[in-house]
């Protein structure tokens, strides 16, 4: 399931004010989810047993197979993590002393449906493999674009100015750029960014 897991995106996800980011792999045999607020990760991981365990705790009307119950709860996230949640379905959060509880409220065939998913502290090599690795990885490919992109600039640059000392004009002024200055343009983005993030 973890495996299945590390191919899943990432979805911003809102519960009433606090927005989080979340992902989660559903199976037959059980369910992974993991979610942060940027400051903690949280995770559950639950297999079958436990998924049939926790319906009738909670769902003492509903008698289904486990698969089914794991495909319905399934079909109630998907629109979540997909950024459409269902106006029929209620989703709330309660963050506890070291964890977090999910709170789902749906119906199935007119029968009320609930589910609370029970997440605790992800561990360091989760959090790594799931959110730091493929952040920096991230942040070391959009590097290498922005130097190949500046080059480029560059190179283009010289190739336009070499075409004004042979005399070429512009046919319409409006087209005319400024040359482009790295440092100018790396410090106006980062202004950017922190005002951004302030």
């Amino acid at each position: 399931l973890e495996s299945s897991l590390l191919t899943q995106p990432w979805a911003s996800v809102c519960f009433g004010e606090s927005t989080f980011l979340a992902k989660a792999c559903f199976r037959d045999t059980g369910y992974i989810l993991l979610i942060s607020d940027l400051s903690s990760v949280w995770y559950e991981s639950a297999d079958a047993e436990a998924v049939g365990q926790r319906s009738k705790e909670l769902n003492k009307r509903l008698m289904v197979h486990v698969s089914s119950f794991l495909h319905r709860l399934c079909d109630l996230m998907r629109p979540l993590l997909a950024g459409r949640p269902d106006a029929t379905t209620s989703f709330s959060c309660h963050r506890a002393a070291g964890g977090l509880s999910l709170h789902v409220k749906s119906e199935v065939s007119g029968l009320p449906f609930y589910w609370d998913f029970h997440c605790c502290p992800a561990p360091v090599e989760m959090v790594s493999r799931h959110l730091v690795r493929p952040l920096i990885r991230m942040s070391l490919a959009l590097q290498c674009q922005v130097q190949e992109l500046t080059s480029l600039l560059l190179q283009k640059d010289a190739e336009i100015e070499d075409y004004r000392e042979s005399g070429a004009a512009l046919s319409r002024d409006r087209l005319r750029t400024e040359p482009f200055q790295e440092e100018t343009f790396q410090r106006n983005f980062m202004a950017e960014v922190r005002s951004g993030a302030s």
